[in-house]
């Protein structure tokens, strides 16, 4: 069985907020000095489910991330944890897509991959959290999604997904090659053990550009994204506190339920 785990490089989730800083004019999240980024905490779920259908089935496992160069280090946590290669999805032309771009780079890239049985993606990144990117994926390999999987297995053939809804699971097929999002509910990622912590520092993870995948610049061109951020702002949180009094405690009761009143 051939997986192939998108996964993607994000701010470590457990910074300090006050390490925490955005350019308002780019629209864009400054990264922390001194302090790495780290993978996606559902991708990782995702790269967790892979390695628990090779355990069973065999196979390989393929890893493949866009962004920069540094997003190496997931790729070789994700080898570290079970998988065989990857694959880094480096170029200008991919900076600040929106989701409909990073599908279809994605995409090319599976495409050039091939010969895949199955590709996984968290239910949603960690950062932006659109959870978008893996249903366009699907549409545009033109092959089955399952979303909010909390269990995978692979049966004469076919996926056997136990999905997430709101008051329980249901369990859904679909043929392969498919793909499925994964949730959470997946379970614990495995820690990466010693002898693959080796390997995965050992490994010379190959840098793809847009004319290594055969991306097409108009496809990459701003001007024709489908969504746009118009603003980006660091929520803040405020209090106000009124004291309701009155000479008697029934006239403070009073004056109390008419404010309450007020407020409905």
């Amino acid at each position: 069985m051939n997986i192939i785990v998108c996964v993607k490089q994000v701010l470590d989730p457990e910074i300090p907020p006050a390490k925490f800083k955005i350019d308002p004019e780019a629209k864009q999240v400054i990264p922390p000095p001194g302090v790495p980024p780290v993978i996606s905490l559902f991708d990782e779920r995702a790269v967790e489910a892979a390695c628990r259908l090779k355990d069973k089935q065999g196979g390989t496992i393929t890893v493949i991330s866009l962004g920069p160069e540094k997003a190496s280090e997931v790729v070789k946590h994700a080898i570290a944890m079970g998988a065989d290669e990857g694959y880094v999805l480096q170029d200008e032309a991919f900076e600040n897509l929106d989701s409909f771009g990073i599908a279809y780079v994605l995409g090319k890239a599976i495409q050039k991959i091939g010969g895949y049985d199955l590709v996984l993606c968290g239910r949603q990144s960690a950062d932006w959290g659109n959870s978008q990117v893996g249903s366009i994926l699907a549409e545009i390999l033109g092959i089955p999604v399952i979303t909010l999987a909390g269990d995978i297995e692979a049966v004469d053939k076919k996926l056997r997904v136990k999905r997430i809804v709101r008051d329980g699971y249901e369990v859904l097929e679909a043929p392969m090659p498919s793909l499925v999002t994964v949730s959470n509910e997946i379970g614990l990622p495995r820690l990466p053990a010693g002898v693959r912590i080796m390997i995965a520092a050992r490994k010379q993870v190959p840098v793809w550009k847009a004319q290594d995948i055969g991306a097409e610049s108009s496809q990459l061109d701003k001007a024709n994204a489908h969504t746009e951020v118009t603003s980006l702002s660091v929520p803040t949180r405020k209090t106000e506190c009124e004291i309701v009094t009155g000479d008697t405690p029934g006239q403070a009761a009073e004056n109390l339920a008419a404010k309450l009143a007020e407020l409905l």
